[in-house]
């Protein structure tokens, strides 16, 4: 950490002492859902996903998945859910029976927003896509398919199990049954990779015509077989070309860019993802599943579940791993290392009244990010400049404690 950094985090850190005022309202509330298992860990993925035995325990994952809920409704406080996300591993895994009876028993606990957003992440292979007429009569309104690449050679090199022409399928079979708004989600600097394969890729992508595009860099993450046994990526020049080039295609064709990794046509934006990068409440609950829930006191707490799919379906060993409320101090990184993943950041306002701290606990970070050319001169935002979007980690250091 720099000389200069260091100041900054002294000042900010100050804060621990500053009282945190009582919230008088509460962020909206989400409910994240994982589902950890895959047919087969792909090389590059860190998430917490386990390749699947051939008969899931469905019934027994769904009862558990409830009474991990049960246990975190005190944090509910009266509220609706604003939206439900389905993540994993592959949760279109699961049957539409077995996810029928979860989103049944969770609407029993947590009313429902009448515009509630219920997104499900599903592979686009032919066993998934035959189910997403079932999953749309669920109430399930968004997909999220992973298709990573149109190429076969770079899905082979991906370590994927399904191939070009069924990732073409999945869209069209997302929208014969019913769903008018799907995200589909893209890689881009992959193993031997050309600036023409990208834009390829991403052409074949606008032309299925999803509400929602995530198109982002593979990064080599620890613990991943692609961490242990790097592949040949594309040099930096030719991941900047990627990067720009395939920014202004995005933009021609309608997808304006709304997070550091997210494009989305007008009024598609996720609003689950847009309620974490805000800074929203989201119960979490599954295998290795994270939370972070605001209490009417000013506690800001972050939880987090046992990992394994076996401790977490055994009844003698607690859903819940840990959890960790946040300090005042710690509360400037927390808070903005969301915020300002978005490209137009968030009202000022909402800083305080997220975080129960005046904005005065921001002033010499702020300051010093702004000097600096990566936080806009704005009062009433907290928004990086196109600079600071390219250096996040750098803008994010002057809040860091």
């Amino acid at each position: 950490m720099t000389t200069d950094s260091c100041a900054s985090s002294l000042i900010i850190g100050g804060a621990a002492s500053s009282p945190r005022a009582p919230l008088p309202t509460l962020p909206p509330l989400a409910l994240y859902i994982h589902i950890p298992w895959c047919v087969r860990k792909c090389p590059y993925c860190d998430f917490n996903s386990h390749t699947a035995s051939p008969v899931l325990p469905e019934q027994e994952y769904v009862d558990a998945l409830l009474a991990d809920l049960d246990q975190d409704l005190h944090a509910v406080y009266g509220r609706e859910l604003t939206s439900i996300f389905f993540g994993g591993g592959t949760p279109s895994l699961f049957s539409a029976e077995a996810l029928g009876r979860l989103l049944k028993g969770v609407e029993q606990r947590i009313p429902f927003a009448a515009d509630i957003e219920i997104t499900l992440e599903a592979n686009p292979g032919t066993f998934e896509q035959e189910k997403f007429v079932a999953y749309r009569k669920l109430g399930i309104n968004r997909l999220s398919i992973g298709i990573q690449s149109f190429q076969q050679e770079k899905l082979e090199a991906l370590g994927r199990i399904h191939n070009g022409d069924e990732a073409v399928r999945a869209a069209g079979m997302a929208r014969q049954a019913g769903f008018d708004n799907f995200n589909l989600d893209l890689m881009h600097g992959l193993p031997d990779q050309s600036l023409d394969d990208a834009l390829s890729d991403l052409r074949q992508a606008i032309a299925l015509k999803p509400t929602h595009i995530s198109w982002y860099q593979l990064t080599l993450e620890p613990n991943t077989v692609f961490w242990n046994q790097p592949p040949v990526l594309p040099e930096d020049d030719t991941l900047w070309d990627i990067q720009e080039a395939g920014q202004a295609l995005l933009a021609e064709h309608g997808y304006a860019q709304y997070e550091v990794s997210a494009y989305a046509q007008a009024g598609r934006p996720a609003r689950h993802n847009l309620n974490y990068w805000s800074f929203g409440d989201f119960i979490g609950i599954g295998a290795g599943a994270h939370g972070k829930l605001s209490h009417p006191d000013g506690r800001i707490v972050r939880t987090w579940k046992t990992r394994l799919p076996k401790d977490y379906l055994n009844p003698a060993k607690s859903f819940q791993a840990g959890e960790k409320s946040l300090s005042n101090d710690e509360m400037p990184f927390e808070f903005l290392m969301n915020a300002l993943r978005l490209t137009a950041g968030v009202e000022s306002r909402l800083y305080p009244e997220r975080t129960g701290l005046s904005l005065d606990t921001l002033a010499e970070g702020r300051r010093e990010a702004e000097q600096s050319g990566l936080l806009q001169v704005e009062p009433s935002r907290l928004a990086a400049t196109e600079r600071g979007q390219l250096f996040l980690n750098d803008l994010l250091q002057q809040f860091l404690n």
